[in-house]
């Protein structure tokens, strides 16, 4: 593999400092073309100088601090030549996505990595895409900007897929299978859900994550928007599609063939094996993971999602179904939601029930998703209708994902 330029978005997030590692862990293989974060402006001023990217995009602050903050550093580390260029503002990370960097890390969390998606495909970069609420909003418009292969896959999940499908060819696929932890309240019934915590859904068995995704792991949304994500992706459809939690997360996901074989991809609960093939996909990197020990006992389970305690994914393969910008205003209600859940505002259950009525209520006016504009207009309009409906006030910009 020759050496990749890497644009790193959302790069003080959790994928991107682990995409940052494994990127310094292999300075033969890899450069830094851009970074991008939303408003950490020290983090991001040290992975600069660290990487001595020459492009550095803050969605939010000020461009002269972040300059100053980058110039500190760099004299600090006896760099004091190292000037990169400074973006700040919402288009930061697009400009940093459309740098001409080889494969573009997307790990911005929310709809807000749209653009961001559309630049990286628009200037034939492979897309490493971990920021999936790009591809579930953007749905028709994200396909029909990439090229064959051109988007990698980072969850775990539908890198386990991806993985998984070389064992066979397209035809001969029955089903997906994807897996869920289940989350910190696997086998609470839904009047045991009425009174969990913010801190509470915070507490992941498996994985570290970022408050949005964690949340979204907890209600299920996660494994709702992955089952829309692996539709998209891998051209299956939705009633091909299972869902199944396994608690251990050491099956990634399944696929499924026509001869009733089955192929899965196992690993530890982390991402840094997704992320690095990621990177260098479709070539591995050496020794990224531990493997699994198969000298020691272990036990794995496998059991069906609770869908009256947990109906979010039942719920997310009605809007699958349906495409268009219903996605769209899936994905927007929920980050609403979870904003107003962890501000002690609403309940736990309170997310997905609200969800269930922005879609609802989204079915009488549906009006396609040919553009941007489009959609991101079903975007802020499911905003200010889960805000209306749980009685709060909403800003105006577009998502509330850190990047």
């Amino acid at each position: 593999m020759s050496q990749r330029s890497i644009a790193v978005l959302g790069s003080t997030g959790s994928i991107g400092t682990q995409g940052l590692e494994i990127i310094a862990r292999f300075p033969d293989r890899f450069t830094v073309a851009s970074l991008s974060a939303g408003g950490n402006l020290d983090l991001l001023a040290q992975q600069a100088v660290a990487t001595r990217a020459p492009l550095v995009a803050l969605a939010s602050g000020d461009q002269e601090a972040l300059r100053a903050a980058i110039g500190r550093y760099a004299a600090q580390a006896g760099l004091a030549a190292y000037a990169p260029e400074c973006v700040v503002g919402p288009e930061a990370a697009t400009r940093a996505a459309a740098c001409g960097a080889d494969v573009v890390l997307n790990g911005i969390t929310g709809s807000i990595g749209l653009r961001p998606t559309l630049a990286a495909l628009e200037s034939g970069a492979t897309l490493a895409l971990a920021n999936k609420e790009s591809l579930i909003v953007g749905g028709p418009l994200v396909k029909a900007a990439a090229a064959p292969g051109q988007i990698v896959p980072v969850d775990s999940e539908h890198s386990a897929i991806a993985q998984s499908l070389q064992a066979g060819r397209a035809e001969e696929v029955r089903r997906l299978v994807v897996t869920a932890s289940g989350g910190p309240f696997r086998g609470m019934t839904r009047e045991q859900l009425r009174e969990v915590t913010p801190a509470q859904a915070l507490r992941h068995p498996n994985f570290a994550m970022g408050r949005v995704i964690t949340t979204n792991s907890a209600t299920l949304v996660n494994k709702g928007l992955e089952v829309i994500e692996a539709h998209l992706l891998f051209d299956v459809p939705m009633d091909r599609i299972d869902t199944v939690v396994h608690p251990q997360q050491m099956i990634h996901s399944m696929v499924e063939f026509h001869d009733g074989a089955v192929v899965a991809q196992i690993g530890l609960p982390t991402m840094l094996a997704p992320i690095a093939l990621g990177l260098s996909w479709p070539e591995r990197l050496v020794d990224i993971e531990t493997p699994v020990d198969w000298t020691k006992a272990a036990d794995w389970r496998f059991e069906p999602i609770d869908d009256e305690a947990f109906p979010a994914v039942q719920l997310a393969r009605r809007v699958g179904e349906a495409g268009s910008t219903y996605p769209a205003v899936y994905n927007a209600a929920n980050e609403v939601g979870v904003d107003a859940f962890h501000e002690g505002r609403i309940g736990f259950l309170d997310i997905v029930d609200t969800i269930a009525r922005v879609v609802d209520e989204h079915a009488g006016i549906e009006s396609g998703a040919e553009s941007v504009e489009q959609v991101l207009r079903a975007d802020a309009w499911a905003r200010e209708r889960a805000a209306a409906i749980l009685g709060l006030e909403i800003a105006q910009d577009q998502g509330s994902a850190t990047q």
